[in-house]
């Protein structure tokens, strides 16, 4: 009997060292946008290892917008991804979307202007009357509005036209349109299309006028957090640890992104990382810790998104959108 115990463990020695080991827990990561520099924390821990480290094998879904993302996530097709938490907010509202935000990344406003150096357009007020050019999927239009009542002027002040996203840098280049609407995490994107074009640009940020909020976020597939809980919290012990590394290595940062996305180049990706790290980290983690959802300012984007889609607030309780028991604690 107890040779027979003694084989059983020589077996399974044998067999945990071997390729017949448990296999890694596997998680779908879904993007809301085409890979970037403010996506790179994902790439970062498949190819630093950090996901590896905590027996995560990690896949990478492309996606087309932040609602096409909560989507994704609600319908069982991924298991946690990226998307602004506004877009979560407004599905909440009207169809209660088995979806939950579990970490803050930008934690201020990414929306901005993008105009030429030599335009005179010089703060956002000077954008009335003026043409502008935006994507037709991004969040930005939603709190436009909001940001030319703000600052004095009505819904139409502008006129906007909506184009392929790859159009938007050559528009403004060209002057096809005297300022296009974009994210701060693409100054060096543009910055370099201007370069090229021997011009300059000069950066509005709405969170200067006024819109300060939540945006994008980590959420989670409700299902996952229930069924996989520990999944969950091992990968956001990762994931942290790839932001930080995001940050404090850019360059490196930018390589990874580009081992696995070869269209991207590293050099634009460190600048973008730059230019992301300063929505993710910023006056509001000083004083909330990084990784924190702060109630007061969950209650704030939610007034901003109820009025950006036309929503009663009473239509929500803006803490269902958040599950807080899955981030690691903050430092």
């Amino acid at each position: 009997m107890m040779m027979k115990s003694s084989r059983m463990l020589v077996l399974a020695a044998a067999l945990s060292g071997s390729g017949m080991a448990a296999a890694a827990d596997k998680v779908v990561f879904q993007l809301d946008w085409l890979p970037g520099g403010d996506k790179a924390p994902v790439y970062v821990g498949i190819q630093e290892g950090y996901f590896a480290d905590e027996d995560l094998e990690v896949s990478i879904a492309s996606g087309r917008g932040s609602t096409d993302a909560v989507t994704k996530m609600a319908t069982g097709q991924s298991d946690i991804g990226s998307a602004d938490i506004g877009a979560l907010m407004a599905a909440k509202a009207q169809d209660d979307v088995p979806v939950s935000a579990v970490y803050p990344l930008f934690t201020q406003a990414p929306h901005a202007f993008f105009v030429l150096d030599d335009s005179d357009i010089e703060s956002i007020t000077d954008i009335k009357g003026k043409k502008v050019a935006t994507s037709p999927f991004t969040s930005s239009n939603a709190f436009l509005p909001i940001v030319l009542k703000e600052n004095g002027m009505a819904p139409d002040a502008v006129t906007l036209t909506k184009t392929d996203p790859g159009a938007l840098g050559p528009m403004l280049m060209t002057g096809n349109t005297d300022a296009i609407i974009a994210w701060v995490t693409n100054v060096a994107l543009f910055q370099s299309q201007a370069a090229d074009a021997g011009k300059a640009i000069r950066v509005l940020p709405w969170s200067e006028a006024g819109l300060e909020l939540y945006s994008s976020a980590i959420l989670a597939s409700d299902r996952f957090l229930e069924e996989r809980p520990d999944v969950a919290k091992r990968f956001l012990k990762a994931f942290a640890k790839s932001v930080a590394f995001t940050r404090d290595n850019p360059e490196q940062a930018g390589e990874d992104l580009h081992a696995m996305v070869a269209e991207v180049d590293p050099a634009v990706a460190a600048g973008q990382i730059r230019d992301t790290m300063k929505l993710v980290f910023n006056d509001a983690t000083e004083q909330d810790g990084v990784g924190v959802f702060a109630p007061e300012r969950i209650a704030a984007t939610w007034s901003y998104v109820a009025e950006a889609n036309d929503l009663s607030e009473s239509s929500l309780d803006p803490e269902t959108s958040v599950n807080r028991g899955f981030a690691p604690e903050p430092k």
